[in-house]
């Protein structure tokens, strides 16, 4: 893919969105975007460890792969660490130590830096559930040491007797135990804590087959365990499910989505930027990988957009929809030590980086 620094106008935040001369990626003025120089076949969550290895898990490849001196060689090398593995999109470092979600099962890697070319594999647990729909897992290690998982619905719509599903679980990584933090989740593919009041945030992909417009993707909050979301009895704000929205077990309330983004758009990997590289109006703001729709009748998301400290969101980096012609799909988005802006692309396999040039 083509892509230039931008040239044209965007007012919000007084900044100008720049239209590069041919290229198909636009991002605000003062910032560039480049494609690193490596490929990563189906390029999901990623994972950077302080001696500067990505690590991005895949999907349909059944491989992570790991990236040595990815930000700095000018043609980095590409190893496979793990492979034949089922939807091994999730994954974390904690302690030196890889953690790899793969349907069913929490893999660990120890002291994987530096054992990339015989890094062996420990199982946490295998007792997951274990079905593929909505079965790939994103992965991260809050505040309290507890690696969060989250096991989405087994359907579009649906109710299930194992209350596992449709949540965010916690898990002690030593004895392999979970606990369920949040309900009423369908599909999380994305979540961080605010780095001043402490909550989860994470991106919840709403129901399909209820039309293009409805009901919305969410960024949702979460304060303390417990909480429902909603799934699969109301959606949005106060959307009743056709099927599910009078059903008894529906909770007396839920929690109401922080920010809602248009429907099918998709809203997986999200990041908050804690960095100094990027202007001061970005500082504590979201970033959000949005992969793009699958089932619309015109498709929309395929951008990365950003929620500011007064919860207005606005597009970042747009360009891979022109039309309905997709030439990309955002899937996660992390910041990187020095302030930079990693995506990553699981269509076209690879990463990009968003600097501020100013």
């Amino acid at each position: 893919m083509k892509i230039r620094h931008a040239l044209g106008a965007f007012v919000a935040l007084g900044l100008n969105l720049v239209h590069a001369n041919g290229s198909d990626l636009t991002v605000p003025a003062g910032f560039t975007i480049e494609t690193l120089n490596f490929e990563v076949p189906n390029a999901r969550q990623m994972a950077l460890s302080g001696n500067g290895t990505l690590y991005v898990g895949t999907r349909r490849k059944g491989v992570v792969y790991a990236i040595p001196r990815a930000l700095s060689a000018n043609t980095p090398d590409v190893v496979e660490i793990a492979s034949g593995l089922k939807m091994p999109s999730g994954i974390a470092l904690k302690d030196g130590d890889l953690y790899i979600g793969a349907l069913n099962q929490i893999i660990r890697l120890k002291d994987v830096d530096t054992h990339l070319a015989s890094v062996r594999q420990e199982v946490i647990t295998r007792s997951l559930p274990d079905k593929r729909h909505h079965g790939w897992k994103y992965l991260k290690f809050g505040p309290n040491g507890l690696l969060y998982v989250p096991v989405g619905a087994p359907c579009n719509v649906c109710l299930s007797q194992d209350e596992r599903f449709a949540s965010i679980l916690t898990m002690d990584i030593e004895t392999g135990q979970t606990e369920i933090w949040a309900h009423g989740v369908r599909n999380t593919v994305g979540f961080d804590w605010h780095p001043v009041s402490g909550a989860l945030w994470f991106s919840d992909n709403g129901r399909d087959m209820l039309g293009d417009d409805v009901p919305p993707e969410e960024i949702n909050v979460s304060t303390e365990r417990g909480q429902h979301f909603g799934y699969p009895f109301v959606h949005g704000d106060d959307i009743a499910d056709p099927e599910y929205g009078d059903d008894s077990a529906r909770p007396a309330g839920h929690v109401k989505p922080r920010v809602k983004i248009q429907a099918h758009s998709a809203a997986l990997g999200i990041d908050f930027y804690e960095g100094d590289g990027f202007p001061g109006v970005y500082q504590h703001a979201l970033f959000v990988a949005e992969h793009g729709s699958w089932n619309r009748s015109s498709k929309v998301g395929y951008q990365v957009s950003v929620v500011l400290n007064d919860n207005t969101y606005r597009p970042f980096v747009t360009g891979w929809l022109s039309g309905d012609e997709v030439s990309g799909r955002p899937n996660d988005v992390l910041v990187t030590p020095t302030g930079d802006l990693l995506i990553s692309d699981d269509q076209q396999g690879v990463i990009y980086r968003v600097r501020y040039q100013g």
